[in-house]
């Protein structure tokens, strides 16, 4: 029987590429910033609403620009100079969460403003995400890349394990404007990160102008390709179906006394599985079965959360999210990679913009529909039964999509990717 090693975090694209380690510091100050922001905003809709519908809010707030303004950030990705795209967005996401601020200081009891400086941030960020995740690839050797997505996956788990903690104690101590304040300070570091990133045009742009008539077929490559629509399908599944944060609220009131402490552990929990199977990441690049990973490890989430609905003892329930937090960081970290390896250079921007939409519009608009379901019934009734409904959802997925099942990343650690694997995926894209 073949033996499985265990392999810690993949630490070389910090060591050996100065860019990709600017664009992650960048990336994961923002991240924390951004996490700590999340916490005062679902603290604040609570204390004006008093609501699970009004949490469930939040989730429209960000899922339908992050819609309209991702896909749109997918064209400008493969059009004009990357770098320049993530500072102007950077940048306007700084003026709303210094908004989020005012808004705080001058004591705003309108939660209708709130969600719109909310939209605001996440617009931008959205216009901005599909030409940062479009830089990895090209700042590292290809043997690499998995290990650049981990590491930023890692930042973001380790974001969402120490924002919410941070938040709690600058909330408790100075209120809602130091957190919004926080997340400016971190967002005004990152443009400063950004700054330091090389000029990155798509390949095939005009190297004067560095604008260029993005290549036809991009968006139809998603479809068009087993593995990417069924790695996206997946995901989708996985988090509008069971994404449970709009019903902590809820649930820490009526099992736990409210106490705003076990709310930060609920999130905190989840991150912590995250970086547990973020810091064993160097197993998982490794296996080449990507797509038999993501649907296994997004089953195991829906699972987890299902048996969160029905945890009486708080052991119990911080234990099921920590399962869920770390099946989640498997899949994505799969799904990310394969996405990469599947799509060349010149659809890139587009084909990140959908991931990101489904990444993000996907969760929120998961909360929306958690906190709906869960006003009409129970907190536990919409964890088990959202929990139970993305397993079957992703069962389909797996039955249907031999290809993405049967997948193996076209890299192994040191070799090149597969001759022509580009220009097979161009061709698709070109003849929808």
């Amino acid at each position: 029987m073949r033996r499985v090693r265990v392999r810690l975090l993949d630490t070389r694209p910090l060591r050996c590429s100065q860019s990709f380690r600017d664009l992650w510091i960048g990336t994961s100050v923002s991240q924390l910033g951004g996490q700590m922001a999340n916490v005062a905003v679902l603290a604040q809709v609570w204390d004006l609403t008093g609501s699970p519908v009004g949490t469930g809010a939040i989730g429209l707030a960000t899922g339908l620009p992050t819609v309209l303004f991702g896909l749109l950030g997918g064209t400008l990705a493969d059009t004009v100079d990357r770098r320049a795209v993530v500072r102007a967005t950077t940048a306007g996401h700084l003026l709303a969460a210094a908004g989020l601020c005012v808004q705080a200081l001058a004591d705003n009891r309108n939660v209708l403003l709130l969600l719109a400086l909310v939209a605001l941030g996440t617009s931008c960020s959205a216009l901005g995400v599909p030409a940062r995740r479009a830089f990895p690839v090209r700042l590292l050797p290809s043997d690499q890349v998995a290990a650049g997505l981990a590491l930023t996956n890692v930042s973001f788990q380790a974001a969402v394990l120490a924002g919410p903690a941070l938040a709690g104690l600058v909330i408790a101590r100075w209120d809602f404007p130091a957190a919004y304040a926080a997340q400016a300070v971190a967002l005004a570091v990152s443009m400063l990160a950004a700054a330091r990133l090389p000029v990155m045009r798509p390949e095939g742009g005009d190297a004067a102008s560095g604008r260029r008539r993005p290549k036809r077929g991009g968006w139809r490559i998603v479809l068009r390709r087993p593995t990417l629509w069924g790695s996206m399908a997946t995901d989708l599944s996985a988090t509008l179906l069971a994404m449970p944060i709009a019903l902590f609220p809820l649930v820490n009131e009526v099992r736990f006394g409210g106490d705003p402490q076990t709310l930060g552990l609920f999130l905190s929990a989840v991150a912590v599985g995250g970086i547990t199977a973020g810091l064993l990441s160097g197993t998982v690049i490794r296996w080449r079965r990507a797509g038999l990973v993501q649907l296994s490890a997004a089953g195991v989430w829906g699972l987890a959360l299902a048996c969160f609905g029905f945890a009486g003892p708080l052991w119990l329930a911080l234990g099921c999210l920590a399962v869920a937090g770390a099946a989640d960081t498997v899949s994505v970290v799969t799904r990310s990679a394969l996405v990469q390896w599947e799509t060349p250079d010149a659809y890139r921007g587009r084909v990140s913009s959908v991931e990101h939409v489904i990444g993000v519009a996907g969760p929120e608009l998961g909360n929306f529909r958690g906190g709906l379901l869960a006003s009409a019934t129970s907190a536990s009734f919409s964890l088990v039964f959202g929990g139970l409904s993305a397993v079957l959802a992703i069962a389909v997925v797996s039955a249907a999509n031999a290809p993405l099942r049967t997948y193996r990343t076209p890299l192994a650690a040191g070799t090149p990717a597969a001759p022509g694997a580009d220009d097979a995926v161009a061709a698709a894209g070109q003849s929808g």
